[in-house]
């Protein structure tokens, strides 16, 4: 009897071997891809920020460019062996490129036939993967992807007769445990490959001697039902090489990137060696925890490589001289916050299981170099401000959103100044109130009434309203001061309280409630007076989508991460095209517009120019709430929308206003964008007024002081400065 429950096990064990593998189908998690960087001619970008792109993707220089992968610089001329690549719309083969560059930017480009290029994209960074809960993530590779040294490497080092042995090696079993007694260390694994796989594959990592006769059983059956090719290339899709938090890298293709940031074909035999050092142990040997365990194992498996003759002696001493050459920051690890929003977004379109499961491509806008810039100015301002007002237990936080107003896309997110962090994600997830940027919806909602323009004189003066529970609200400026008579294009460049509130209640309540909420504003407001002052709750990303529409000239499109989604086959399962809703007639927008610039030349927003270049004109609004508890600042350029977030998570006040808090970190973005001035053409029915700042009346140069050009309704009679004709 148990003679047949033996054979009857053993059966068991081998169809469930065979009906398991043959329709073995890996968890593939999506992979999320930033934007391709466009290189043409015209483009400004230094030698040295076109070759900080190239190694961002873990290109190398070499003096021979026939791999995909490697540069060459000759003078101002790039010699560039790109790989191949698969975008949202189109696969490209690997090719070399010319490209000439000079003190402007780039100024040209070639193929290798000397044929002039108009425009071509660098290959799509990989910033990120959506991992089911198990974590397991991998990069499935064929076996014509694979450099030969690496099964070769595999069976010196791990399993010497994998190709002839029949799943399980007892001699070697011996063979190892003498070997390594006599070295004193291990050199030689005891199991084979195949049980390595089973291990891996089929069975829980508990150590009885039923698993391990369940294993060789396992392995047996394996090796009888498919080919020792099967076998390796499984292995090699299969095996657990490290950990990067939650996210398990399984895989030699996927470890490739997480180690190397490069496909696994282009390995050298230095990084071949070392990933197959990882295999005996992927925590112990992790080699950017532990490099120099990591080295020594390195050079064992050289050692053992040669001695086996997969490579000659000194191959292995020439190897042995190079570093390690792992990447300081995990492929795929990147920008979390970004990741979040991106997950989000996918999430309401996607069960789960596709998403973790399916090896979907997702294509989306992020920019590394926005993000970079984004990351690096908040770290630098927030280190700087801590050092001004430092609370004694917690540092202040931050959060930035990037968009390209034209199109929607988010290019940059910024969480916190813990940029690696993936925690709690305050561009999305902390609401705070939006303090003065507010302000310019109050005066937009103005200007839709006609009753108002840039030029319409307005009183900053004592406000007193009478609230619904009998008890009286009276507001004050910043200074404490009143100011008596002042044109609105200084109301809002100065952000005056008083003013604004009078504005907003003659204009009325529901009628700025209404302008936020077509914006883009989630929620209604509360309609209070203090809504005007902004007591109103947003994120930094509502508050992008709110000021997106007035950087678009009144349009409103839903500000979006992802472009296009990518089957594994490569066909496109998904597209998220441009959404473009009318908000605003372009005329008010562009009255606002042109009183945002000002508020940039002589309000609030004026620091800023000492860190823009000279002559980038663009536009903004600082933000404050009550007691300094939060400090915003929203601006925009021809190209690029900025909003910046600045205080305490435990909302404490930080002592900084929109100004001094948020617009350093804000300039400091804008700066380094590469980002082009603002400016729009005036729409029919406007007229271009030149108006005294302080009084609002109309003026010339010598008779007026403080001229600002401002854009009212055609025909609006403006008063004339006395003494100006």
């Amino acid at each position: 009897m148990l003679l047949l429950a033996g054979i009857g096990y053993v059966w068991y064990l081998d169809r469930l071997v065979v009906h398991q593998f043959e329709g073995r189908r890996w968890t593939l998690p999506a992979q999320v891809y930033a934007a391709p960087l466009e290189l043409y001619a015209g483009l400004e970008l230094s030698p040295a920020e076109l070759e900080h792109e190239l190694q961002r993707l873990h290109y190398r220089r070499a003096d021979d460019t026939s791999r995909p992968g490697t540069y060459r610089w000759n003078g101002s001329h790039l010699a560039v062996a790109l790989r191949p690549a698969r975008f949202a719309d189109e696969v490209r083969p690997a090719r070399v490129l010319e490209v000439s560059t000079g003190p402007k930017g780039l100024e040209g480009l070639r193929d290798a036939g000397g044929q002039e290029v108009p425009v071509l994209r660098l290959e799509p960074l990989l910033i990120g993967s959506i991992f089911p809960s198990h974590g397991e993530d991998r990069i499935v590779v064929s076996p014509e992807e694979v450099p030969a040294l690496l099964p070769a490497a595999l069976k010196a080092v791990e399993d010497r007769k994998f190709d002839t042995h029949h799943g399980v090696d007892p001699a070697g079993i011996l063979r190892a445990m003498w070997v390594n007694a006599r070295a004193g260390q291990i050199e030689q694994g005891a199991s084979t490959l195949t049980q390595q796989l089973v291990r891996s594959y089929f069975l829980d990592s508990r150590q009885t001697v039923s698993r391990k006769l369940r294993e060789a059983f396992m392995a047996l059956a394996l090796d009888a039902h498919f080919t020792k090719a099967d076998l390796m290339n499984a292995y090699i899709n299969e095996i657990f090489l490290g950990q990067d938090g939650d996210r398990a890298i399984h895989g030699f293709g996927l470890a490739s990137q997480f180690y190397f940031g490069k496909p696994l074909a282009e390995l050298d035999l230095s990084e071949v060696a070392l990933l197959v050092a990882i295999v005996r142990g992927p925590s112990y040997y992790d080699p950017r925890r532990h490099p120099e365990r990591a080295r020594a194992r390195r050079d064992l498996v050289l050692k053992v490589m040669a001695e086996q003759g997969v490579i000659k002696p000194a191959e292995a001493a020439a190897a042995a001289h190079r570093p390690l050459g792992v990447s300081s920051r995990p492929s795929g690890a990147y920008f979390p916050a970004y990741l979040d929003f991106v997950r989000r977004t996918l999430r309401r379109d996607y069960r789960e299981a596709d998403l973790t499961e399916a090896g979907l491509r997702i294509y989306t806008s992020l920019e590394p170099r926005a993000q970079e810039e984004s990351e690096r100015a908040l770290d630098q301002e927030l280190n700087r401000l801590d050092k001004l007002h430092r609370k004694t237990k917690e540092s202040l936080e931050g959060a930035v959103v990037v968009t390209a107003p034209q199109s929607g896309d988010v290019i940059a997110i910024v969480g916190g100044r813990e940029v690696g962090y993936d925690g709690f994600d305050r561009a999305l997830d902390a609401h705070r109130s939006m303090g003065s940027l507010v302000k310019p919806f109050v005066y937009l909602a103005a200007l839709e009434s006609g009753r108002y323009t840039a030029a319409t004189v307005v009183q900053d003066e004592p406000v007193d309203v009478k609230l619904e529970n009998g008890k009286h609200w009276r507001p004050e400026n910043f200074t404490h001061e009143t100011h008596g008579p002042v044109p609105v294009v200084r109301a809002l460049s100065e952000s005056l309280n008083l003013a604004t509130v009078g504005v907003g209640l003659d204009v009325g309540l529901p009628k700025v409630a209404q302008t936020l909420l077509r914006f883009g504003l989630p929620q209604p407001p509360v309609q209070v007076p203090a809504m005007l002052l902004g007591a109103v709750e947003v994120s930094p990303l509502e508050a992008a989508q709110l000021f997106n529409g007035i950087a678009n000239g009144g349009f409103r499109n839903p500000l979006r991460a992802v472009r296009a989604v990518i089957s594994a086959d490569g066909k496109a399962v998904k597209a998220f095209p441009l959404e473009v809703t009318p908000v605003a007639s372009p005329e008010n927008v562009y009255q606002l517009d042109r009183m945002m610039v000002q508020v940039m030349e002589h309000g609030t927003g004026r620091p800023a120019r000492a860190l823009l270049p000279a002559g980038l004109t663009v536009a903004g609004k600082s933000g404050t709430s009550q007691d300094y508890r939060d400090s915003w600042f929203a601006g925009f350029s021809g190209a690029h929308l900025v909003v910046v977030w600045v205080g305490y998570d435990d909302n404490e006040p930080t002592g900084f206003t929109g100004s001094a808090g948020a617009l350093p970190v804000w300039a400091r973005i804008m700066a380094n964008l590469g980002t082009r001035a603002w400016e729009a053409p005036m729409p029919e029915g406007l007229q271009e007024v030149p108006l005294e700042f302080a009084s609002g009346l109309r003026g010339e140069p010598g008779c007026a002081e403080d001229l600002v050009a401002v854009a009212v309704p055609a025909g609006t009679q403006v008063p004339l400065k006395p003494g100006c004709h």
